[in-house]
C-alpha cells in the first residue's frame, strides 16, 4: 500500500511539473528564511527540502541569504524570493503590505522541556536562576529581544506583556536591547551581558539539546499565550502551477525529509491559510505603543 501511495505521488509530480514547465516562465526557485539562526547553519538545515524540491519542480532552488526579518519581508513582498519561510508576525506584516502573499505551510512540533507537541510554540521570558526567581525582580533590568518584526522575540512581548503588566516593556525593564536572532538573545543572557531574554520556546528547546544550557539554567517567569507556528508562504508573482508541485512535494511522502525534520526538531508539516494567524492580527492591531 505504501508503495502504491508513493508511485500515485510520484506520478502527479511528473504530470504537475510538466504542467508546470508548460504554463510557468521562470527557470529557478528563491526562498527566504528569516535569521532565527546563523544563515550558515539555516543554509545547510534546509538543503535537504531544497533537493526535494529541485527534485520536483525541475529547476535549481536556492536559499537567498538574509540580514533580518524585515530583509525577508522586503523580498516576499517585492518578488526577490518566491518562498519564504517567516514567523507569524512577520507573515502579517508582509501580508498587510500585500495581503496575495499566501500561507501553505507550517511545521508540526515535537514535544520539548519548553514547547508542547503541535502547532503552537510560546514567547518566554527567561532569566538566570540566580538573577531573579519572580517578575518584580526583573524591573528596571537589562532585557533582550531578538528583532523588532520576531513574533516571539518582539512582537507578542510588546503586545501582551505590556498589556498583562499594565505599563509599556521599555518602561518595565530598565534598558532594551535587540540582538538580531534569539540564539544571540539567548548567548547575551547565559554571558550575562543581559539580566532577561524574550525567546521562542521552541529555539529555547534547541538551545537546550544543543547541550548549551540545562534544564534548571534559565528560570521561565512568563509565557505568552499560544501562538500558530511559523508559516512558508508563498509570493503573489508565483504561478499556480508551481504552487501546486510545491505543495506536493512539502506536504506528501515526507520520508524524504527525514533529516530537514529532525534538524528543525519537528515530526511533520502541515497545510495552513490566513486563518491560523487571525488571533495575532488582532494582537497586532491592539498592542500599545511601546
Amino acid at each position: 500500500m505504501r508503495t502504491i501511495k508513493y508511485m500515485v505521488g510520484l506520478l502527479l509530480a511528473l504530470a504537475l511539473t510538466t504542467h508546470a514547465q508548460a504554463n510557468c516562465s521562470q527557470q529557478s526557485l528563491r526562498i527566504g528564511v528569516i535569521p532565527k539562526k546563523s544563515m550558515e547553519v539555516l543554509m545547510k538545515e534546509h538543503q535537504p527540502l531544497l533537493d526535494r524540491l529541485s527534485d520536483v519542480v525541475a529547476m535549481p532552488v536556492e536559499i537567498v541569504a538574509a540580514s533580518s526579518y524585515e530583509s525577508v519581508v522586503d523580498a516576499i513582498v517585492s518578488g526577490g524570493v518566491d518562498i519564504a519561510w517567516l514567523g507569524p508576525a512577520s507573515y502579517v506584516l508582509a501580508h498587510q503590505r500585500d495581503p496575495r502573499i499566501e500561507p501553505f505551510a507550517s511545521l508540526t512540533i515535537k514535544t520539548g522541556y519548553f514547547t508542547p507537541a503541535g502547532h503552537h510554540y510560546q514567547a518566554l521570558l527567561l532569566t538566570r536562576r540566580e538573577t531573579a526567581t519572580d517578575l518584580p525582580e526583573l524591573r528596571g533590568k537589562r532585557v533582550a529581544l531578538s528583532d523588532p518584526a520576531s513574533t516571539s522575540g518582539s512582537v507578542v512581548p510588546n503586545a501582551e506583556f505590556s498589556a498583562q503588566q499594565g505599563v509599556p516593556l521599555s518602561t518595565f525593564f530598565g534598558s532594551v536591547v535587540y540582538t538580531g536572532s534569539h540564539d544571540k538573545s539567548l548567548d547575551a543572557l547565559l554571558d550575562g551581558r543581559v539580566d532577561a531574554a524574550f525567546v521562542a520556546s521552541v529555539r529555547a528547546d534547541d538551545y537546550l539539546n544543543s547541550g548549551k544550557i540545562q534544564r534548571d539554567t534559565f528560570n521561565v517567569l512568563w509565557r505568552s499565550d499560544d501562538i500558530y507556528y511559523d508559516p512558508y508562504v508563498f509570493s503573489a508573482n508565483l504561478c499556480p502551477a508551481l504552487k501546486a508541485l510545491i505543495r506536493t512535494a512539502m506536504l506528501t511522502q515526507l520520508d524524504g525529509l527525514a533529516t530537514f525534520l529532525a534538524s528543525q526538531d519537528a515530526s511533520g508539516i502541515t497545510p495552513v491559510s490566513h486563518a491560523e494567524y487571525a488571533p495575532l492580527i488582532r494582537m497586532m492591531q491592539m498592542a500599545p505603543a511601546p
